[in-house]
């Protein structure tokens, strides 16, 4: 998700983007990280501290500058060690753009993007022009600056599109791909564990179907990233995720969770299957699934018991803790094999 889309969006009065351009060294947030500031809040994070502190104070006098006479886009570099006292040490640049009205029109067409779940790259020149272009698979649309896309972004930006970077600086222009999230969870079970759980995982970039079978079991006002269904066949909705899905199976019924813990193992395209539960609950599961034809190497790929390893807590947000923090470290493991295997697959190619 990119949240910062919709929230600057919904903002009426005049704001600054705040987004990290660059970085040399250690620095506290990645390339593209945003906030936005206005008169009255600051909403995001570009990593606290000292650096925040003065982004924001250079953000608040952007916005209290003559529109006449005050730039609309600033470029700042911050020595992390030597100006700003964080021990991080690197070097960051930050971008600051003053949005004069919610309806800046590569804002609408953004987040008509977005909303419709297409991949684009946004590209936003660092020095003084205005310049601005989204650019699709099919088409590169200017916002300002010269009508015609450079030949060097367009080239840089489908790249992007077709490989894995977020963001990245060429020809004085920051890129930022804008994907469609691809974390997708389902979670079975809207008990105190899967309440927890969900409560916990609606703060990360993903999407989250919530499935129960239990009539009236879900709250009433839900996050824009969860969805809540109520099947009386839980087991159907694990066919209703895309391939690389995220599995969390911790419904009231035993024969449930079975249930549908073969139906994940046995389309082997998974990410990751969760089980809550004991060893000797996996021990069982495990005998009951081989005699559903369920291979040696597929249940090698359950992970029961659930949560990462050293949190002895039993409460349920404790419990969802350390499952969120087991699915970002698999996740991250993943990433970082994918990463592994293109840089091979590129120097293979090479040779």
């Amino acid at each position: 998700m990119h949240n910062w889309i919709a929230e600057l969006a919904q903002i009426t009065e005049p704001s600054v983007l705040v987004t990290v351009a660059s970085v040399r060294g250690s620095a506290p947030r990645e390339v593209g990280a945003k906030m936005i500031v206005t008169a009255k809040e600051s909403i995001g994070t570009i990593g606290g501290g000292q650096l925040e502190y003065r982004c924001t104070r250079l953000a608040c006098e952007q916005l209290k500058a003559d529109n006449a006479n005050g730039a609309r886009k600033l470029l700042r570099r911050f020595a992390l060690g030597a100006n700003c006292g964080q021990c991080c040490g690197g070097v960051v640049e930050v971008m600051f753009e003053r949005m004069s009205r919610p309806d800046d029109a590569w804002l609408s067409e953004l987040r008509e993007l977005h909303d419709s779940r297409q991949a684009v790259v946004m590209a936003t020149s660092t020095g003084n022009a205005d310049g601005k272009y989204l650019i699709t698979a099919e088409a590169c649309t200017a916002f300002g600056g010269d009508r015609n896309c450079p030949h060097a972004i367009r080239s840089a930006a489908e790249s992007m599109l077709a490989g894995s970077d977020d963001a990245i600086s060429a020809d004085g222009f920051l890129l930022e791909a804008i994907r469609p999230n691809g974390f997708n969870i389902a979670v079975f079970g809207a008990g105190h564990v899967g309440t927890a759980t969900v409560d916990v995982l609606r703060r990360l970039d993903c999407n989250i179907r919530w499935i129960d079978s239990r009539r009236n079991i879900f709250p009433a006002l839900l996050p824009k990233n969860v969805l809540a269904v109520e099947s009386a066949d839980p087991a159907r909705e694990v066919l209703a995720m895309p391939p690389a899905s995220w599995f969390l199976i911790m419904t009231h019924s035993h024969p449930v969770d079975l249930e549908i813990c073969t139906q994940v193992l046995a389309r082997e395209d998974f990410a990751y299957c969760g089980l809550i539960g004991s060893l000797s609950k996996r021990r069982r599961f495990e005998r009951l699934m081989k005699k559903q034809g369920i291979g040696e190497s597929v249940l090698g790929r359950l992970v029961c018991p659930i949560g990462a390893l050293g949190v002895q807590g039993r409460k349920p947000v404790e419990i969802a803790i350390a499952v969120a923090a087991e699915l970002l470290q698999v996740r991250d493991a993943l990433s970082g094999e994918a990463t592994a295997a293109r840089s091979s697959d590129k120097n293979i190619r090479a040779i």
